[in-house]
C-alpha cells in the first residue's frame, strides 16, 4: 500500500517548485534587461526541473499501489505529466506564496528571495533524509537554489538601496507578500509524519535561520527602518492542504490547457 503521507509530502515539494517556476516563466521576454530576462527564465527552468524529479518520484510511489486507478482521464498509471496536468486546484499543495502574481520586478524579486531563502535551508536539511530518493533530489537542487538565493539577495539590495522609487516598490512588495511567509513554517499532518520517520524536515526549526538571513539582507538593503516585518502581520495559510487563492485557478487554466484539450499529447 502506498504511503499517503510521503506521497503528499513529495507532491507538496513538487507543487511549490512547479507553480513558482511557472510564475517566473511569465517573465520570459519581458525582463527589465536581457541579462536578467535570461536569469529569471533559467531560474524558472531550474524550478521546473526540480518539480519533474519530484513528480517522477511521486508517480513511482503511487504506481506501487492500487491508488493509481481512478486518475482523471482513465489512466491506470501516474506519470509526472498526469500529476502536473490532471489535478484540480484543491489537489495542489503548494504554499500560497508561490502562486502570488508577479506584479512589478520588485515584487517578483521579493517573492523569489523569500522563497529561495526558505528552500535553501529546507534542501540543506532534506539532503540528510533517510529517504535516499528525496536526499538525492535535495542535494542536486541545493546547488541551483544556492544561486537563486544569491541572485535574488543581490537584487533585493540593489532595489532597496537604489532610487527612491525602487526603495518604495520594494517596501510595497514586502507589505504584499509577508502575510504568506508564515505558511512556509506551518506544519501539516503529512509533514509531521515524514519528520517523525526521519524522511522530511521540520520546517518550524528553519524559521530562526530564515529570519536571520532575511534580516541580514533587509538591513543591507536599507529596508529595516520599520523594524521586524514579521511582527503583528496576520498570516494566510491553507495552500499546503489545498486551500488556495483565486490566482492558482488562473495558473492551472493556462498550464493545463493543452493536456486537457488534447489528452495524451506529447512533444
Amino acid at each position: 500500500m502506498m504511503n499517503k503521507f510521503l506521497f503528499d509530502y513529495v507532491l507538496h515539494l513538487a507543487d511549490d517548485a512547479l507553480i513558482l517556476g511557472h510564475r517566473n516563466s511569465e517573465w520570459c521576454g519581458h525582463g527589465p534587461v536581457l541579462e536578467q530576462d535570461i536569469a529569471i527564465t533559467n531560474i524558472s527552468l531550474d524550478l521546473i526541473g526540480q518539480a519533474r524529479n519530484l513528480y517522477q518520484y511521486a508517480a513511482r510511489l503511487i504506481n506501487k499501489s492500487s491508488a493509481a486507478v481512478g486518475l482523471e482521464g482513465g489512466r491506470e498509471e501516474a506519470t509526472e505529466d498526469t500529476l502536473a496536468y490532471l489535478r484540480d486546484s484543491r489537489e495542489f499543495k503548494n504554499c500560497l506564496l508561490a502562486e502570488q502574481p508577479n506584479g512589478d520586478w520588485a515584487k517578483t524579486i521579493m517573492r523569489q528571495f523569500l522563497f529561495s531563502t526558505y528552500q535553501f535551508y529546507l534542501y540543506q536539511q532534506l539532503s540528510k533524509s533517510k529517504d535516499q530518493e528525496l536526499a538525492g533530489i535535495a542535494e542536486k537542487s541545493l546547488k541551483e537554489v544556492t544561486y537563486h538565493l544569491r541572485w535574488s539577495s543581490e537584487w533585493v539590495i540593489r532595489l532597496g538601496d537604489g532610487t527612491d522609487e525602487s526603495h518604495k516598490r520594494t517596501l510595497e512588495a514586502i507589505d504584499q507578500l509577508w502575510m504568506y511567509t508564515g505558511e512556509l513554517f506551518a506544519v501539516t499532518g503529512y509533514e509531521l509524519w515524514v519528520v517523525n520517520e526521519g524522511e522530511g524536515v521540520d520546517v518550524r526549526l528553519l524559521k530562526p535561520r530564515w529570519e536571520e538571513k532575511v534580516k541580514e539582507v533587509f538591513i543591507e538593503a536599507t529596508l529595516y527602518s520599520r523594524g521586524d516585518p514579521w511582527v503583528a502581520v496576520f498570516q494566510q495559510t491553507g495552500g499546503k492542504e489545498g486551500r488556495h487563492t483565486e490566482h492558482l485557478g488562473y495558473i492551472l487554466a493556462e498550464l493545463q490547457f493543452m493536456q486537457r484539450a488534447y489528452p495524451g499529447s506529447e512533444w
